[in-house]
């Protein structure tokens, strides 16, 4: 079943989806990597590279060095450099600079500042693009930019875009934006063969090959307010209390994460979007510096991880498993859709037994409802291992965040559930060292205190009614 979770409510019946699916000629399932057997392969030594290139040993040994000093006990952000060098193949990049962004407001004001100071080159690629207030917005920003020289190339996709009207991306592609349908639902615009499962869930932003966001928050007016203020502020990470919330124009506000990187790992997103780009057969795009030299602005590690259904397997899943497996002191989750594989919830209930704080934070309500009882019905299994869950509460939660450890962090568009890691084009930012991971666990303190716990106790005492919507939900986790 492929499902409409796209920061708005569903807009097609489930039964017509599970339809369109069976037509696709996706019926043979795609399963996923053991973290075993992709660490069988890890190298030596981890690869650090800069602005300038790979970094020698003895610099690589100097900035570990470092950063292992800031980190609660040395052994552990070894442990977890070793793990993550293991599982992806893209490097370690240094000199970078992460700026945690929390809701609509603060991550859109972020973006349009950088929207107003290109001057080379934009690329956006975006799950949701709504022709609402905030849509508009982001069009007439664009399409401000190209006017001025500025070339703007966009990737929507099909499914996410499905209700935007196509006079909306025509005003864009009339002063000569680029536009590309990702994977088009009509099969006369198919490109590389027709599987309307395969969505690309990605959010990116590149303006000048210097700056990147990437996160959890697409583009629409759900996002209008913060979930932490009282009158629909800013959100930012600065922003402070958990009070009442400023609703969207959907009746709930949306609490969302977004992250800002500039340094030489922007390059690392710029091949992402590029090669997006050239699989799904766009045409030539017009020649600019995609590739500018970059400086290093910061001092953190970050590694760009994108997963695509082409690849052999989800490197995001991959490497997320195995830093929970890794994990000796706490895996602190924020999750939007949580649907566990029975590798993960293995992983998750193991690390709770040996000891480790596995504190998950999910939605106490939700835009699609088949994934969030799907989700439930593991409740009992993971509280009695020793899982603290606790549900969000007053606010949609769209986050996709974890933090383990204190010192291994990511933020990106990836669930916990199988549609990410098999059918999507996802992307996220794994940031490793203590000071990104102090912040990170200063936002799930506080989403923490804005969450309601649920005790096994509790939990057996729901109703039957929602027992059998867990049941019915579980039919179709695979696909959701």
């Amino acid at each position: 079943m492929m499902a409409m979770r796209t920061g708005r409510p569903h807009q097609l019946n489930c039964i017509v989806l599970a339809a369109l699916v069976g037509l696709s000629g996706v019926s043979a399932c795609s399963t996923l990597p053991e973290p075993e057997k992709v660490l069988a392969t890890a190298p030596a030594k981890p690869q650090l590279e800069s602005a300038r290139g790979p970094l020698t040993p003895e610099q690589s040994k100097a900035v570990l060095a470092k950063l292992a000093a800031r980190a609660p006990e040395t052994g552990i952000f070894e442990r977890h450099l070793a793990i993550e060098e293991a599982v992806v193949g893209s490097p370690l990049t240094i000199g970078n600079q992460a700026t945690l962004l929390q809701d609509g407001p603060a991550t859109y004001s972020a973006m349009f500042a950088a929207i107003e100071a290109a001057r080379d080159h934009i690329n956006l690629e975006t799950y949701i693009l709504d022709d609402d207030e905030v849509g508009r917005r982001f069009a007439d920003a664009l399409i401000a930019k190209q006017k001025k020289g500025v070339q703007v190339n966009v990737i929507h996709d099909s499914v996410g875009t499905l209700f935007t009207p196509k006079e909306f991306f025509k005003r864009m592609t009339d002063v000569g934006i680029k536009v590309l349908e990702f994977n088009p639902v009509n099969p006369k615009n198919a490109r590389k063969g027709w599987d309307i499962n395969q969505r690309d869930h990605r959010k990116l932003l590149i303006v000048d090959g210097k700056v990147a966001f990437l996160g959890g928050i697409n583009i629409s007016s759900v996002y209008s307010s913060g979930s932490f203020s009282r009158s629909g502020g800013s959100g930012s990470s600065g922003s402070s209390g958990s009070g009442g919330v400023a609703p969207g124009k959907d009746g709930h506000a949306w609490r969302d994460t977004h992250v800002r990187l500039q340094g030489p790992v922007v390059a690392e997103y710029q091949r992402l979007f590029l090669n997006t780009w050239k699989k799904q057969k766009g045409e030539p795009l017009p020649e600019r510096q995609y590739f500018t030299p970059l400086q290093h602005v910061g001092n953190q590690v970050v590694r760009a991880i994108g997963s695509s259904p082409d690849e052999p397997y989800s490197l995001i899943y991959a490497t997320l498993l195995s830093a929970i497996g890794a994990a000796e002191t706490s895996v602190h989750i924020t999750m939007a859709y949580f649907a566990p594989d029975p590798q993960l919830l293995a992983s998750l209930e193991a690390a709770a037994r040996r000891g480790v704080d596995v504190t998950l934070i999910l939605p106490s309500q939700t835009d699609a409802w088949l994934i969030f009882h799907a989700g439930r019905r593991f409740y009992s299994q993971l509280l009695k291992a020793g899982v603290k869950i606790h549900e969000r509460r007053g606010v949609i939660l769209h986050s996709k965040t974890a933090v383990i450890d204190g010192v291994w962090a990511t933020v990106g568009s990836t669930n916990l559930d199988w549609r990410s890691f098999l059918h999507n084009d996802e992307l996220n930012a794994v940031v490793l060292g203590a000071d990104f991971g102090q912040q990170m666990e200063a936002m799930f303190k506080k989403d923490l205190e804005a969450s309601q716990p649920v005790t096994l106790t509790q939990w057996k005492k729901r109703p039957m009614k929602d027992r059998l919507k867990e049941t019915f939900a579980g039919i179709w986790e695979y696909w959701l």
